[in-house]
């Protein structure tokens, strides 16, 4: 066996794999025996037939092909592991050709991993946000929507303003005949909700009881088999009714809520109200610096990444479709998507993913942070809690995996992330800087969990050689599978 090693481009490689006919003898006598034990071959129990024979039955090619689909996964590894090549998703199978006098030439695409030679500055970077300040019209607003869980209606003798109640009774006729399911009586209808029929807010605004108007219109569609029909409504309006809200006092707030005092219920309104604002200006103020971060970096992603990224994206997006019960085409046909812009879409989160991961990986290397025991500790205690399985025995059994791996470039991005954040400054309009305090940073065991459920995929080459096409016929598409799932 011999390989050589071909730059496609700075993260893109072509591997060359020679196998001669004697490296695939071993394999072919294992392929046979599968395939043997597949067959009913007459005079021999399954998986016992010579190699010769099942050659005879079902083509010496086939069992070729199904021999190097065997051999490449372990072939390949090792060629990767002597070059020192990481992939940073599952290598693919580009081309299989016969090689003269016996053997076969595999070429195999290597996608690696971007970095960065530049880390975009974001120490002391000013990012300007709106200052998370709560005024005491916001709070008066929010005691006013309490208020009017609890409010009463109360007929009043004056023609009706928007915001009011009116009881009402609807005539419906269409070409002259009555329509009984667009008639009602005594329906409570609130004036400027513009919620049953086009034009009836402005026939019962500014009407007193008594009033009867009519009016043409056509049907909305919440009508069903009738929308879109023209129709005469006739309204009567019988009562008018005013909205009546509690008095705001402490007794009010003392029997209709679980705070003593209109005080209280202030004070506690405002703290979390503050908390919501500020949360609100911490994740304004981090998008808008990794988004300013990711605009200064320079760099081409491969499209083997991409390709990947836009697989597990989808894939997990398709698990919540599944688990609501949606078809995908029912979502397209829901949402007015067209398969060509969902695929854009998809797309832009790919590549936003892809190199958002890049950035947090090359300030994590540049700032050499890294992750302790304990951390990796805390990991397999939250994953301990959803399993069977012991923190320690998991610990033992990710020692040295993919699954490890994961888990601390998942811990380490949001170190990254978070010293991005801290490192950086958030300032209002004026420039003043604004203190938006300290934010929990540590890992999600949920993300966590989700990196550590992903399995490597290392069937390279399954189903490359195809049966009865010489490898020189062969034309493999590229494998872009994701390594595996972060979402169930």
């Amino acid at each position: 066996m011999s390989e050589t090693l071909q730059e496609l481009g700075p993260y893109e490689r072509i591997l060359t794999i020679e196998l001669a006919e004697a490296d695939l003898d071993a394999a072919k006598n294992r392929a046979a025996r599968k395939i043997s034990r597949e067959l009913n071959i007459k005079g021999f129990r399954p998986g016992k037939a010579p190699r010769r024979i099942v050659e005879a039955t079902v083509g010496a090619e086939r069992v070729r092909a199904e021999a190097i689909d065997e051999v490449l996964p372990d072939v390949v590894g090792g060629a990767l592991e002597e070059a020192a090549l990481e992939p940073a998703v599952a290598p693919s199978v580009e081309a299989l050709r016969d090689v003269d006098g016996g053997g076969v030439e595999v070429d195999v695409k290597v996608t690696l991993w971007p970095t960065v030679d530049r880390v975009p500055q974001y120490e002391n970077r000013e990012i300007e946000v709106e200052r998370p300040e709560i005024d005491d019209e916001a709070v008066e607003a929010q005691i006013d929507r309490l208020r009017e869980q609890f409010a009463e209606l109360e007929t009043v003798d004056r023609p009706s303003h928007e915001g009011d109640y009116v009881s009402i009774n609807l005539s419906t006729t269409r070409n002259g005949e009555p329509v009984p399911e667009v008639s009602a009586t005594d329906l409570l209808y609130e004036i400027g909700s513009q919620s049953l029929i086009e034009g009836l807010d402005e026939h019962v605004i500014g009407r007193s009881a008594g009033v009867i108007e009519k009016f043409d219109t056509t049907l909305p569609d919440r009508f069903g088999e009738l929308a879109g029909q023209s129709v005469t409504i006739q309204v009567l309006v019988k009562e008018v009714k005013e909205k009546r809200l509690p008095e705001l006092t402490d007794e009010w707030v003392s029997d209709f809520t679980e705070f003593e005092s209109l005080e209280d219920l202030r004070s506690d309104l405002v703290a979390r109200m503050e908390e919501m604002r500020l949360g609100i200006t911490r994740e304004t103020f981090q998008a808008k610096l990794m988004e300013a971060l990711l605009e200064e970096m320079e760099l081409d992603i491969p499209e083997g990444l991409v390709n990947a990224e836009m697989e597990e994206i989808f894939h997990r997006f398709s698990h919540r479709l599944s688990d609501s019960g949606i078809e995908f085409n029912d979502y397209l046909e829901v949402t007015g998507m067209t398969q060509e812009a969902f695929l854009d879409d998809l797309r832009q989160q790919a590549l936003r993913s892809v190199r958002t991961d890049i950035l947090l990986d090359t300030v994590a290397e540049s700032a050499g942070l890294e992750v302790d025991d304990g951390e990796l500790a805390s990991v397999y205690e939250a994953l301990a809690t959803q399993g069977e399985e012991e923190p320690a025995e998991l610990a033992t059994r990710f020692a040295g995996t993919v699954q490890e791996k994961r888990i601390v470039g998942d811990i380490l991005r949001r170190k990254a992330l978070a010293a991005i954040v801290e490192g950086a400054v958030a300032v209002d309009e004026n420039g003043t800087p604004i203190d938006l305090g300290q934010e929990d940073v540590e890992p999600s065991p949920e993300a966590v969990e989700n990196s550590a459920r992903a399995e490597a995929d290392g069937n390279v080459g399954a189903g490359a050689a195809s049966e009865g096409n010489s490898a020189e016929e062969r034309d493999v598409p590229e494998d872009h599978s994701p390594d595996g799932d972060e979402e169930e």
